[in-house]
């Protein structure tokens, strides 16, 4: 019963909360982040009224099984867009920008906090400062989608994003293994090439492999039938079934093997999409069904938000040089690698500032760097992070995505209708 009634007390709040983000022109994710914060164990939850919010952490981890389903949601509908036609325009180009601009990001954050620590050693180690620059390359997806999709974008930078979005955490996933695997040497003092280099190759060619069998078996199966709800209904058991398939992890020869889920359902979506001839019918009713579990799972993701980090001074200073320098390094890593490839002035100027919201991913990267010796402050500054990029970054990506003529003004949107670019935009500059 307390599960149900707190469920329905966040889709509700998060839906009412997202009329008064209308009035202030804001998106509607910020909404649903800024009614999970309220509900939260920190706000209304720490009056333990039942019903109302989640009155501790734990409530809110109980209902971790929502959000990676949604997560899963949220890749196999990005998958949609890597089409070989599209592809063919602006695969190159999407790949180099997704890999520059999050090694770029990685190295100046990087710089900065290991001339941090060099500056004073008490404040940060050098293992959490390279764990901190590589968790800085990920981007989170689900953010930037809802925003797309709310304001019906569509345009040369809308489709530009969406790829270096999903190439984005490949690239972060081989940063991330790599980084923490020379942090951990420099801790224990004996460095595993194993870890660095042929787990996080393996994990990725797992999952790609695992998405691309059960994207082409989702085709197969979705042959036999013919109604339009058993075959949404298909759809739906596949991204459930690949949802729970990337939980697993095993040994093989010493080797830690495992799946990362934004890239098998990803994968999943990319094979269907690309041979199924009714694939963008069907993705359309899924986004339709899918609407309401992503209200949930931004709404769980701002409950799980920890306020008590703005209370730590330490948290606060590390936090925002991280936040300060991984922004500037997704804005610039993008304008150079867009405009080294001949992307449009517009995509050059705008694409940067879309790539910075930061969420589940840098999240759960931040759980596994709390092996670490200063793990818990690697775990916080990620967390404050998060808290200033998610309430702030779909606000910035709506903006970049009005100056770049891809959505209408705020109150001019027709949900029935796609916006179109005010001007035709080229790719090519």
């Amino acid at each position: 019963m307390q599960i149900l009634i707190s469920l329905s007390a966040s889709l509700v709040g998060g839906l009412l909360m997202s009329r008064l983000a209308k009035k202030l022109n804001l998106p509607a994710v910020t909404a649903y982040l800024v009614a999970g914060l309220l509900l939260g164990p920190y706000c209304l939850g720490a009056l333990h009224l039942a019903g109302l919010g989640f009155s501790t952490p734990a409530e809110v981890s109980n209902l971790d099984i929502i959000s990676q389903v949604a997560l899963g949601f949220i890749a196999f509908t990005i998958g949609n867009e890597f089409r070989l036609e599209q592809l063919k325009h602006m695969g190159k180009q999407a790949i180099t920008v997704g890999v520059a601009q999050a090694v770029f990001t990685t190295l100046l954050v990087d710089a900065v906090l290991v001339a941090l620590h060099c500056i004073n050693p008490a404040l940060l180690s050098v293992s959490s400062a390279i764990t901190l620059g590589a968790i800085a390359a990920a981007t989170a997806p689900a953010a930037t989608l809802m925003v797309v999709r709310q304001y019906k974008a569509d345009g040369p930078l809308t489709k530009l994003l969406l790829l270096v979005v999903a190439i984005d955490d490949a690239v972060g996933l081989v940063l991330f293994s790599a980084s923490f695997g020379v942090a951990s040497a420099l801790e224990s003092g004996a460095i595993s090439l194993t870890t660095v280099l042929v787990e996080p190759v393996v994990e990725i060619a797992l999952s790609l492999a695992l998405g691309a069998l059960a994207g082409w078996v989702l085709f197969r199966v979705e042959k036999y039938f013919y109604s339009r709800s058993k075959r949404l209904s298909i759809s739906i058991g596949f991204v459930l079934l690949t949802v729970g398939l990337s939980m697993a992890r095993f040994e093989i020869g010493g080797i830690h093997c495992g799946f990362s889920l934004l890239l098998v359902c990803m994968m999943t979506g990319t094979v269907f999409c690309n041979i199924c001839d009714f694939s963008e019918e069907l993705m359309g009713r899924v986004d339709s069904w899918t609407a309401p579990l992503f209200v949930l799972f931004f709404v769980l993701s701002g409950a799980e938000l920890n306020l008590k980090i703005l209370a730590n001074p330490l948290v606060l200073l590390v936090g925002a040089l991280y936040i300060i320098s991984r922004s500037l390094g997704k804005y610039l890593g993008a304008y150079a690698s867009c405009a080294a490839t001949g992307c449009s002035e517009s995509i050059t100027k705008n694409l940067g500032v879309t790539l910075l919201p930061q969420a589940g991913v840098a999240l759960g990267m931040a759980l596994t760097a709390q092996q670490l010796s200063d793990g818990e402050v690697v775990r916080n500054v990620v967390l404050f992070s998060v808290l200033v990029y998610e309430l702030v970054g779909p606000a910035l990506t709506k903006r970049s995505l009005i100056a770049a003529g891809e959505i209408r003004e705020e109150g001019r949107t027709n949900a029935r209708k796609k916006n179109q670019p005010k001007k035709p935009l080229k790719l090519g500059g």
